[in-house]
């Protein structure tokens, strides 16, 4: 018999929950999302478990890279209910993790990418380490930035959020702390996880806490751009900028049109939210009429399948993205909505 996916197993003071799917770099799917939730209902009002930690099976370059990728382009390629059944355990897991009642620690040693992202940075603790690699990077293959994106990038520093959101910029190690998506950075996460099951949240005691980014001579740019009022003010801002800047455009000209006005709204609205879980339901509307779109299935095949990393984008341009257009990601799902919603 084959491993679980989620080793859960309560440890010390701790509820332990390893990510275990190591040839896929640990990347989420259906079972392991209800796994996650399953142990963390039990923890939550168990008198033997102090804390939860979240870490990944040794040996792997991967906390967790995403999500099944390929199982959302095949079932929106159909009727799309497989895929929205795994955004709505997905998104109920990050709900989860948001409102825990028990303090969370996450250690995000490699790649930590979209979901691996979600079941992270809603969490108390999060913490990076020399081989910690976080994006966003669904606006290369038509996706958009969820797991509760609309949540934590627009209140990130500046505007940092949306130059991740958008770009799908790499951060690594200590950057991954100095933007706020780690709390706590450490360059010797070996051992960490058995020292706070012992020790609790008192293990974190003595990690660094704060980090200048190594791209601080950038921010300047990036929060007078990337805080423009729509994705083509954004791109004309960069393009009467320095090189770096002009770079950042050309960078966007890559991406999806689709993606890039979903996210850039998704995060406006987002950023004004006082309410997690609507953020999730926005989102839920989203990605769930998303992965059924021509965008979304040329950006999986041009990355994951053909590799020729040459997607021919549908709409081909922002200005085909109108409002109307637009507007239809957002709206209600209506029925379809409400096992989520009670959740």
């Amino acid at each position: 018999m084959s491993e679980p996916t989620v080793l859960a197993r309560k440890q010390g003071k701790a509820g332990r929950l390893t990510l275990n799917r190591p040839k896929a770099l640990h990347s989420l799917n259906l079972d392991m999302c209800k796994r996650m939730t399953d142990a963390l209902d039990d923890w939550s009002d168990d008198p033997d478990v102090e804390l939860v930690i979240v870490d990944h099976a040794p040996g792997t370059r991967g906390f967790c890279a995403g999500g099944d990728i390929r199982m959302l382009a095949e079932s929106g390629a159909k009727d799309g209910e497989e895929a929205h059944d795994f955004f709505a355990a997905e998104y109920r897991l990050n709900t989860l993790i948001k409102e825990y009642p028990k303090p969370y620690v996450a250690i995000q040693d490699g790649v930590t990418m979209g979901g691996g992202v979600g079941i992270s940075v809603h969490g108390d603790y999060r913490v990076a380490t020399p081989n910690t690699l976080f994006a966003m990077p669904e606006s290369g293959i038509g996706l958009f930035p969820d797991v509760g994106g609309g949540w934590f990038l627009p209140r990130l520093p500046g505007a940092l959020g949306m130059w991740l959101a958008l770009t799908g910029e790499r951060l690594k190690g200590e950057d991954v702390l100095a933007v706020g998506v780690a709390t706590h950075f450490t360059d010797k996460p070996d051992g960490l996880a058995e020292a706070l099951c012992e020790q609790g949240v008192k293990a974190l005691d003595g990690l660094k806490t704060e980090a200048s980014p190594s791209f601080v001579d950038h921010i300047p740019e990036i929060d007078s751009c990337f805080a423009k009022a729509s994705v083509e003010d954004i791109i004309a801002c960069l393009e009467a900028g320095s090189d770096w800047a002009k770079g950042q455009a050309e960078a966007l000209t890559t991406k999806s049109p689709l993606t890039l006005k979903i996210a850039h709204r998704q995060l406006t609205e987002g950023g004004k939210l006082d309410d997690f879980r609507e953020n999730m339901r926005m989102e839920l509307r989203i990605a769930s009429r998303l992965v059924r779109t021509k965008s979304f299935q040329e950006g999986v095949r041009a990355v994951l399948i053909d590799k020729d990393n040459k997607p021919a984008w549908q709409p081909a341009s922002l200005e085909e993205v109108t409002p109307v257009i637009l507007e239809t990601f957002f709206e209600p799902l209506g029925d379809h909505e409400l096992e989520f919603i009670g959740g």
